[in-house]
């Protein structure tokens, strides 16, 4: 609705041109408002020169200026914009103002039946893909109203994400702990071993540990910087521990090792569901935390989460979590 009254008691006209451009007044009365609408519609009949001349940017052209004032300084900046620009591309790169919401999910039909894939990716994508390029697309305009680039509307901004079923998260038990530690030793790659402890007494994400600097080890402390989240996080770790780092070179680890992990895992005879090979010695080190009487916001800390319903995924792991269930229930109160 182009007229809507305002919490001080005044009414708004507000409204959007076929070129672009937004025109706002306020008014002290509802008929003010309404005079000056048809005023403004008289006159874009009359003079189509009112509403300016069309804004003719292309799809990839939002994309090529949300990268440029923006994108680029992400961490993953540069494989979103690819996503962006394969959206822009699948689509027919529309012009902007001609890219709607329909656009965007027959672009998500043809990708679910297998007709739209990248070159670089797998054919079939998951509902998970798409939700990202929902988020990513939906972001891009976002950020451009935010940048003053982008005057109207969010045309993806009412489409609704795909509901996913909680994926599994496979943790290891005491005995499988023990036999990936004696695989990791048996290594030919050095440091593995390491490695793997410090995922296991820190929660920290493969990628934090292969990028561990000696800078960032303090006695009986590691500090993690560059996260997924943004934010530095120190975790406590035991004497032990902090005695087995080498102090020879400022960067820990010479390499990722993920073969090397991935050989450890397959010889140790644990089987992992698909995309959680490095990823569950976090989900271990969440898993025995809480089953050990931890503290859900003391995990949510370590582990770094911005929001705590990431971390809620290990509460049913707490020793008394639900306990009441078996205490509160109407047949305990017959006994």
């Amino acid at each position: 609705m182009s007229i809507r009254k305002q919490t001080n008691g005044k009414w708004l006209f507000e409204k959007y041109l076929e070129g672009g451009r937004r025109i706002r007044r306020t008014f002290t009365t509802k008929g003010e408002a309404l005079a000056y609408e048809s005023y403004i519609e008289e006159q874009a009949a009359i003079k189509p020169w009112v509403a300016e001349k069309q804004d003719r940017r292309r799809l990839s052209d939002l994309v090529n200026t949300w990268y440029l004032s923006h994108g680029k300084t992400l961490r993953d900046g540069d494989r979103v914009k690819k996503i962006l620009e394969f959206i822009s591309e699948s689509t027919g790169n529309p012009i902007a103002d001609n890219f709607t919401a329909k656009l965007f999910t027959d672009y998500r039909k043809r990708r679910m039946s297998g007709e739209l894939y990248r070159t670089d990716s797998v054919k079939t994508v998951s509902l998970r893909t798409l939700n990202l390029e929902l988020v990513y697309l939906r972001a891009l305009f976002n950020e451009l109203d935010r940048l003053g680039e982008w005057n109207k509307p969010n045309p993806v901004q009412n489409i609704k994400q795909f509901r996913l079923d909680e994926s599994e998260m496979s943790f290891l038990s005491n005995d499988q702990i023990k036999l990936l530690l004696i695989e990791c030793q048996n290594s030919s790659v050095t440091n593995l071993l390491l490695m793997v402890k410090i995922g296991l007494c820190t929660g920290a994400r493969w990628s934090e540990i292969v990028n561990l600097k000696l800078s960032q080890i303090t006695p009986y402390k590691i500090t993690y910087t560059k996260t997924k989240g943004r934010r530095n996080r120190t975790v406590p770790i035991t004497r032990d521990l902090y005695e087995q780092i080498p102090t020879d070179n400022n960067k820990i680890f010479n390499g990722s090792h993920t073969q090397a992990f991935k050989n450890a895992i397959e010889r140790a005879g644990i089987e992992l569901p698909n995309g959680q090979l490095t990823h569950v010695l976090r989900h271990t080190f969440a898993s025995h935390f809480m089953m050990n009487g931890g503290n859900i916001l003391v995990l949510q800390k370590i582990l770094g989460h911005t929001d705590i319903k990431t971390t809620m995924r290990y509460a049913h792991l707490a020793p008394d979590h639900l306990e009441e269930a078996t205490t509160l229930n109407p047949l305990s109160s017959l006994k």
